[in-house]
């Protein structure tokens, strides 16, 4: 009984990828068509490794179809694996909810859908494996899924496949369930899906979250992928990465502390960009740029956003021309400077004006309106997470204020 599989899950196929579109179309439709390049490698992997099936762990889609492109795609890569032999167990998530997804495209009879009303196992008689699951009926399911699981069938493989958070903190409690819950029910091997970073939660027996097959915004850094399993003799001798992203997203942080040039400003930039321009090794790149650090620039840097902003993306498209500038966040703060000294401010003392303004509550609550009525505007997929300083309105209105003296002092 030696065999391998591939363990996949968060495809969400159909991401739109909005906070890049807000930038450019083309980019974010470079990497929406990333997300299908990813599973398009991990069908032509697992064909080529000769797997004995993949098993897919929920969000095999991000959300309802505007129309059946998508589905087409899924349909068209897991024929791939049909006609190979290969079948797909695959259970549904909170993104792909049977109530979410409302249009269908018929699928090869080898994709094994698990259903949503009640566990079910499918079983592969001539490897002696038994494969458990369940889909999500809707979008928040609140029911631990993981104790309706069914006893392991004795002397097979037991896998049990599970879109769960598991207890994982800052995520949606989805399908909640602890580690233990897991372990009880004896399996040799829980393929979980939900959690977008790949982690191994125990060994005995295996419990893993494979992460995503590719990274979606700056929250999502690094490698991503599936993994691929083997077992030999009933037992899983190793489990391996599959790096399959087409795209990948970075943050550099840069602090420009006592830098009062602003060419030193964009060499020190440059050299913070270069090894993660290439460590994405030739993928399409999105690139978060974060400056901090008490500089004399600070007010210049926020006066010229946007200026800045180009001479960042100018340097990285010297470096690869797939590397594109997701934002750059100017978190620096000001140096201490006498108003006396200030001549441009001698005759209005600005500064001394603006001193204490982020600490008025009127101030405050017309910042927090605006705020929330421009968030309310937003299209899906960009969040106020996207938008909004580290610091929250205190930092929006820090930023405010040295946008006016920079401006006034430019």
């Amino acid at each position: 009984m030696n065999f391998q599989f591939v363990h996949a899950a968060d495809l969400h196929l159909g991401s739109p990828f909005l906070g890049l579109a807000s930038h450019d179309e083309e980019i974010a439709k470079q990497f929406s068509n990333a997300s299908r390049g990813a599973f398009t490698d991990l069908v032509t992997q697992a064909i080529d490794l000769k797997v004995a099936f993949v098993a897919i762990a929920g969000d095999v889609y991000d959300g309802d179809w505007k129309d059946t492109s998508i589905g087409l795609f899924f349909n068209r890569e897991v024929a791939r694996l049909d006609r190979a032999g290969i079948p797909v167990f695959l259970a549904k998530g909170n993104h792909d909810a049977e109530s979410v997804v409302t249009k269908t495209v018929s699928l090869p009879a080898s994709v094994k859908i698990f259903p949503s009303s009640k566990t079910k196992s499918f079983h592969i008689e001539n490897l002696k494996i038994a494969i458990h699951g369940r889909s999500f009926s809707h979008r928040a399911v609140t029911e631990n899924y993981s104790l309706s699981y069914p006893e392991p069938v004795p002397g097979w493989f037991n896998i049990g496949i599970l879109h769960t958070s598991c207890g994982r903190p800052n995520h949606d409690n989805y399908a909640p369930c602890t580690t233990a819950d897991l372990v009880r029910r004896n399996y040799q091997y829980w393929a979980l899906g939900h959690i977008h970073e790949y982690e191994e939660i125990c060994r005995d027996p295996w419990i893993i979250f494979p992460g995503n097959l590719q990274g979606r915004s700056v929250r999502e850094c690094g490698p991503k992928g599936a993994v691929l399993v083997e077992v030999v003799d009933g037992e899983v001798k190793d489990v391996q990465r599959l790096v399959l992203d087409r795209a990948r997203w970075a943050v550099a942080n840069i602090d420009i502390a006592g830098i009062d040039y602003e060419p030193e400003v964009f060499h020190r930039i440059e050299e913070a960009i270069r090894p993660i321009v290439g460590q994405a090794d030739g993928r399409l790149l999105a690139l978060r740029v974060r400056i901090c650090g008490a500089s004399g620039l600070h007010r210049r840097l926020k006066a010229n956003a946007a200026n800045f902003s180009d001479e960042v993306q100018a340097g990285l498209h010297r470096m690869n021309e797939d590397a594109w500038l997701e934002s750059v966040r100017v978190e620096t703060s000001d140096l201490e400077i006498s108003h006396s000294e200030d001549t441009a401010l001698q005759s209005l003392d600005l500064a001394a004006m603006l001193d204490g303004v982020e600490q008025d509550a009127s101030v405050r609550a017309a910042a927090a309106s605006e705020f929330a009525t421009i968030t309310a505007k937003l299209p899906g997929g960009i969040t106020s997470v996207d938008v909004l300083p580290l610091g929250g309105i205190d930092e929006l209105l820090r930023e405010a204020r040295a946008l006016v003296l920079g401006r006034a002092t430019s």
